[in-house]
């Protein structure tokens, strides 16, 4: 775990900030912690170039993506990316299935990840990932 010095945030991420994918450069100098999978819940929605990550209580799937600590810097920039001003995704709490055995359990707890605000009405549903083309 990174240390207190620089004090990171856990953000699991699942579409194209992931490693390979378009946005990725914005966690190009953040610390990598491994793949991870959200707990029943959640479905991921295909909105073009990026996916939407809504609440769906009957969906009993994992979504699938990777787990980064960040830093403030990088939050802010992340927030901003994701339109959290603009009302496009909320930044919440990650309720985390799997994660990497290096990480203890009141850390991965404290995890967060960008909710899609908007309705994926007439939208592709897609399976557990996003795919990183």
């Amino acid at each position: 775990m990174p240390s207190a010095a620089k004090q990171t945030r856990l953000v699991f991420v699942y579409g194209t900030l992931k490693r390979g994918g378009s946005n990725h450069a914005f966690l190009a100098d953040q610390t990598y912690l491994g793949e991870a999978a959200l707990r029943p819940g959640f479905s991921l929605y295909s909105l073009g170039d990026y996916p939407g990550l809504v609440s769906e209580p009957e969906n009993t799937k994992n979504v699938t993506g990777e787990l980064w600590a960040v830093d403030a810097s990088t939050l802010a920039n992340l927030d901003a990316l994701e339109g959290i001003n603009e009302g496009l995704y909320a930044r919440v709490p990650a309720p985390l299935a799997r994660w990497s055995p290096d990480l203890d359990n009141q850390a991965a707890a404290a995890a967060e990840m960008y909710l899609y605000l908007h309705s994926v009405t007439g939208r592709q549903r897609l399976g557990t990932s996003w795919p990183v083309t």
